[in-house]
């Protein structure tokens, strides 16, 4: 595999309640997989919430959404400026898969280093309405920009004026 190579950054419906979303970011794996299980690191790209390293256990997601985004970018007014999901580890596999419950199904998170890169693989089950297909791709590819951003050093997109291009993007990629 060609390491080189660029993912498509668009979440992929691999089938009608199933979404894919890839990311190439520096390694090495172990500094990725901290952002996906350290709560400290994974506020900084999504949310909060203190994670037990064994399946069968219950954690707390929190996103604070004024967080990742500019002052002058401010989150829409149907966003709560809080909100938590309980969610329960389903596989913690240290530093290659992380799988967790979200609402009625799963976010598995795979990392396969290659060189000195790692390609992240997310997989989201259980989504049955159109409208969180597009919600959902399009948070899941802003955080990920946001994430690729902070492991490289660079600066991130401001959240919300991010995510509403893309809502906008992913409503003429996902199907009726």
């Amino acid at each position: 595999m060609n390491t080189d190579a660029k993912a498509d950054p668009f979440a992929q419906l691999v089938d009608p309640s199933t979404l894919v979303i890839k990311r190439w970011l520096p390694g090495p794996v172990e500094r990725v997989w901290d952002y996906l299980a350290d709560s400290d690191l994974r506020r900084k790209w999504l949310a909060s919430g203190d994670m037990s390293q064994g399946a069968g256990t219950a954690f707390t997601l929190t996103w604070r959404n004024d967080d990742l985004s500019r002052p002058s970018d401010p989150r829409p007014e149907n966003f709560p400026a809080e909100h938590s999901m309980e969610s329960k580890v389903v596989a913690f596999d240290p530093p290659r898969q992380l799988v967790f419950t979200w609402g009625a199904g799963t976010v598995t998170f795979d990392l396969e280093p290659k060189g000195e890169k790692v390609l992240l693989t997310l997989t989201h089950t259980g989504i049955a309405e159109r409208s969180s297909k597009v919600g959902i791709s399009a948070g899941w590819h802003t955080h990920l920009d946001i994430l690729v951003a902070d492991v490289s050093g660079d600066t991130a997109s401001s959240f919300w004026s991010n995510w509403a291009k893309l809502k906008a993007e992913y409503e003429t990629r996902i199907p009726q």
